[in-house]
C-alpha cells in the first residue's frame, strides 16, 4: 500500500505550543503512514523534543489537532497515547539493568498466575513471549540474559521488544545509536528495518545523517520551533539536510 492509499497513522495539523511568552512550536503539520521510517532532525533548540512530548502525551498542544489512525484524539498524560498504539523508546532506554530481559520487557505489564486469593508471576510465559519477540526482531537477545551485561544493541532490542508487546503502530526512537559502536549501530538500524517489515511507523530523532539516510524513507527537519522541510531521503541530500538544520538555507 502507498502513502497515497493508506490513512495516516499520525496527522498533526497546526501544532503549536507556547510557554509563557517562549514559542516552542508554530503551526506544525506533519504525516507518519504505516510501515514508513521518518527521520526528523534539527538542532537543539529547533523544537523536536517538544514535538515528541507531544505525540507521547506529555504535553499538550497549545493549538492545533492529532488524528491516529483516522481519528482526533486527546492526550492528557503518556499512558492515553499508550492505550492507543504509540511508543516511545528513549535515549536512556528506561531499563532496569539488574534484571532479565524478558523481566525488562514486561516491567510494569507482568504476567501472574492466579491460586486461589493469590497471583504469582508467570516467569515462564513471559520468557516465551520475550523469545518470540526477540525472533520477530531478529535479535540474539535471550530471554535470560542480564540487561546490566549487554551490549548497546541489545539494550535496544529489549526496548523496542517492549514496544511490540503492546502492538505499538507508531513507535519513536530518540537518538537510538547514540554513542554505541559501529556494528551496534548496524543492529538497531537492522532492528528498525524489522519494524517497518511489520507495518510499524516509526519516527526516527537522531542527529546522526548516516543513520537517518541509510534508514528512512522521509527526513523533516524542524528550526527554531518550525518545519522547514520534509522530503523523502531520496529527494535530499545530507548537505541540504545539514543546510536546513544550520540555517543556511531557509526552507526546501
Amino acid at each position: 500500500m502507498t502513502s497515497a492509499e493508506a490513512t495516516p497513522v499520525l496527522q498533526l495539523s497546526g501544532i503549536g505550543k507556547e510557554f509563557g511568552a517562549i514559542r516552542a512550536l508554530h503551526d506544525v503539520d506533519m504525516q507518519v503512514f504505516p510501515g514508513e521510517v521518518v527521520g526528523l532532525m534539527g538542532d537543539n533548540g529547533a523544537g523536536k523534543s517538544t514535538l515528541v512530548k507531544i505525540i507521547a502525551g506529555n504535553f499538550r498542544p497549545s493549538h492545533g489537532e492529532i488524528r491516529f489512525a483516522g481519528s482526533a484524539v486527546h492526550f492528557n498524560r503518556p499512558v492515553d497515547a499508550r492505550t492507543v498504539g504509540i511508543e516511545v523508546v528513549y535515549q536512556d532506554l528506561a531499563l532496569a539493568d539488574n534484571l532479565t530481559a524478558a523481566a525488562n520487557v514486561f516491567l510494569g505489564r507482568e504476567l501472574k498466575r492466579k491460586f486461589g486469593p493469590f497471583a504469582l508471576l508467570d516467569h515462564k510465559a513471559m520468557a516465551a513471549r520475550a523469545l518470540e519477540l526477540f525472533g520477530e526482531l531478529r535479535s540474539e537477545t535471550r530471554p535470560d540474559d542480564l540487561v546490566k551485561q549487554m551490549s548497546g544493541g541489545q539494550r535496544q532490542a529489549v526496548a523496542i521488544a517492549r514496544t511490540r508487546l503492546s502492538n505499538a503502530r507508531l513507535v519513536m526512537m530518540d537518538e537510538p545509536t547514540a554513542a554505541i559502536s559501529v556494528r551496534q549501530v548496524e543492529q538497531v538500524l537492522s532492528l528498525i528495518h524489522r519494524l517497518k517489515e511489520q507495518g510499524v511507523a516509526v519516527m526516527l530523532i537522531s542527529h546522526r545523517m548516516p543513520d537517518v539516510f541509510a534508514v528512512c524513507d522521509r527526513v523533516i527537519v524542524m528550526r527554531r520551533g518550525e518545519k522547514r522541510a520534509d522530503k523523502a531521503i531520496q529527494a535530499t541530500s545530507p548537505e541540504e539536510v545539514t543546510a536546513l538544520i544550520t540555517g543556511a538555507k531557509e526552507a526546501a
